[in-house]
């Protein structure tokens, strides 16, 4: 069993590192900027956050969660489609 979970763990950091660099929209085509990191819950994996890089002059106007460091925050919860892009539901976000 811990081998499955050391192989699912692997899995999981590919699949994060290849959301680091998209560009995050929402359904309605609106651009929001690009994923810079990704912030997850150490002790299940559960991705948490998106740390937003790059924002928009739209992105800049929403009241948008913000880190200790002033970084956006988008929540993974939002994400409907990754794909080229990471869709997200703005419903969700605001």
């Amino acid at each position: 069993m811990a081998e499955t979970e050391k192989n699912m763990g692997e899995e999981d950091k590919k699949f994060s590192r290849q959301l680091i660099g998209k560009t995050i929209v929402s359904k309605t085509g609106k651009k929001f900027g690009e994923v810079g990191d990704i912030i997850f819950e150490t002790k299940t994996g559960e991705l948490i956050h998106m740390v937003l890089i790059n924002p928009t002059s739209y992105t800049e106007k929403l009241d948008l969660e913000k880190d200790k460091k002033g970084q956006i925050l988008v929540p993974f919860s939002a994400v409907i489609a990754v794909g080229d892009f990471m869709v997200v539901a703005e419903e969700d976000i605001i």
